[in-house]
């Protein structure tokens, strides 16, 4: 059986003593509306690789889930992770640009709610943005896309 397909963009920056800093967004609906460690989330979202390139994908998730375009710069792969039990691949990239969490205008997606009431409410898909000093991020990210942070540092080490 084949797995569910995800693209995203982990955007970075470096704070003023040079430490990078990154973009994470806190996923929306009301099964994480009280969480904070472990809800929050590279901008993601699924694609199907047979019709999409996985960077035009992670392009336009980045767009839908904060209503922004990513940032220019360059495109730094942090390759793919799995998780969900292995049936869920995320491809990554890292792109160093700036962004004001303040204009993030989330995309929405409709849920029943609440569960068995027949009725269809609408939820943002973040419900907020925030930079955070690569420590804080492995604890607020969920752990299946912690690897991505590791790389990252990687990277910006060499």
């Amino acid at each position: 059986m084949a797995g569910k397909h995800s693209a995203g963009v982990l955007l970075f920056r470096r704070n003023s003593d040079g430490a990078a800093e990154v973009l994470l967004g806190h996923m929306g609906g009301p099964f994480w509306a009280r969480k904070d460690l472990g809800a929050w989330s590279i901008p993601k979202g699924e694609y199907e690789p047979e019709t999409e390139d996985a960077e035009a994908a992670a392009r336009r998730e980045f767009a839908e889930e904060l209503g922004l375009p990513v940032p220019a710069g360059t495109w730094l792969p942090l390759g793919e992770v799995r998780y969900s039990g292995g049936k869920k691949i995320l491809t990554v990239w890292a792109v160093e640009g700036d962004l004001d969490p303040a204009a993030v205008v989330p995309g929405t997606f409709q849920l029943e709610w609440p569960p068995r009431s027949g009725r269809l409410a609408e939820f943002p898909e973040v419900d907020r943005a925030e930079w955070f000093d690569t420590a804080t991020a492995r604890d607020k990210l969920v752990a299946g896309q912690r690897p991505c942070l590791d790389r990252l540092a990687e990277l910006l080490a060499d």
